[in-house]
């Protein structure tokens, strides 16, 4: 259960909230969901696969390791990979939505998880200035949740037109460690550099008028990780 209640710098001034990481946040997965507004950082360090979810279509995910619970990119305490997804920088913030009759032009909120154990810790951040401004902290969840509010609006459109141009396949990733242990992993569909790259000159012009021409190439470019992330698991790394 969790309980968010909107931020208000005056009932809420004096509230801290620990920065920090655990499998009970969700940081043990070998999957993690992303939108289209962090592919640049997450091809960076992460393959980028898609998955069908039941009743929630397609989704982008970040693959951070080959078995069920387990992050390649996770020492027990902290990531360690140079950017981390935004559902997991987050930690215990949400948006707010305003309801029906609410004032047109009230915009989402930040909303707390006042049941989150990170939230009202004595040795947390402070959300608030003493004068009532917002701290470098929480100027920060407010640019991790903008990010997610764009890409949550931004997904379906653009996983759509991936979809209509052909631009996804369902592919399976074999690997074989150096201990010969071997993973399987399929379920998931690839964007791939090949059929993006044999795309007739309309097909450009779409993604390309549509803005996300960028976004295919970022994609495609991504599955070179899947050899980083083979090294890790074979040199043992967030064991």
């Amino acid at each position: 259960m969790t309980n968010p209640v909107a931020l208000d710098n005056v009932l809420h001034q004096d509230l801290r909230v620990a920065f920090r990481y655990g499998a009970e946040f969700g940081d043990v997965a070998n999957q993690i969901l992303i939108f289209p507004t962090e592919f640049e950082a997450v091809q960076r360090e992460f393959p980028i696969l898609f998955r069908d979810a039941e009743g929630e279509g397609l989704q982008a995910v970040a693959l951070t390791g080959f078995d069920l619970d387990e992050n390649l990119f996770f020492d027990g305490e902290r990531w360690t990979s140079r950017y981390i997804p935004a559902l997991q920088q987050r930690g215990p913030f949400s948006i707010g939505i305003p309801g029906d009759g609410a004032d047109p032009e009230e915009g989402p909120t930040v909303h707390v998880d006042m049941d989150d154990p990170r939230v009202g810790t004595e040795a947390g951040e402070l959300l608030f200035l003493p004068q009532g401004g917002a701290t470098r902290y929480l100027e920060h969840v407010s640019r991790v949740l903008g990010r997610i509010h764009a890409g949550l609006g931004a997904a379906a459109p653009v996983y759509a037109l991936f979809q209509e141009l052909g631009l996804l396949e369902a592919n399976v990733i074999e690997v074989t460690l150096h201990d010969e242990q071997r993973y399987r992993i399929d379920g998931f569909q690839m964007l791939s550099h090949e059929r993006l790259e044999a795309l007739d000159g309309a097909a450009i012009e779409r993604l390309h008028r549509a803005n996300v021409l960028g976004l295919a190439y970022l994609v495609a470019s991504s599955l070179g990780n899947i050899s980083a992330l083979i090294e890790r698991k074979n040199a043992g790394a967030g064991r």
